[in-house]
């Protein structure tokens, strides 16, 4: 977990905490037989994705890409998620995939870039 998130202590999150932190929400796994490549969990009423983490084995196969692809309404439906700022290629992984910034914040004294699938873009004015 640590080569996924360089950003955060190690000490300061446990697996447990993915279980209380996607409670209620829609999730989707990728999977390669019996081994979990990734997955994907969105808190609904908003269209937010809240989670997206690709196993370190399967970067750059299409796994993530593959997720967001198979949200209800992906081509039509506005998605949004927070990106931590260090975490840039994350930050180019999104804006591969449609997302743009339409918003910065700060949360666990973390900077974060607020994104938007180019749906929710066009409809903000945001391009």
């Amino acid at each position: 977990m640590q080569t996924a998130f360089f950003w955060e202590e190690s000490s300061e999150f446990t697996l447990e905490d993915f279980d209380l932190q996607t409670m209620g929400e829609m999730q989707l796994l990728a999977l390669d037989g019996d081994r979990l490549l990734g997955f994907i969990s969105v808190w609904e009423p908003n269209n937010f994705v809240h989670h997206l983490h690709v196993h370190p084995d399967a970067v750059n196969r299409g796994v993530g890409r593959t997720l967001l692809h198979a949200l209800p309404g992906w081509s039509t439906t506005p998605y949004q998620l927070k990106c931590v700022a260090e975490n840039t290629n994350a930050l180019a992984f999104y804006r591969a995939n449609s997302f743009v910034q339409i918003g910065r914040g700060r949360a666990k004294d973390q900077d974060y870039i607020l994104l938007a699938s180019g749906a929710v873009a066009t409809e903000t004015g945001h391009s």
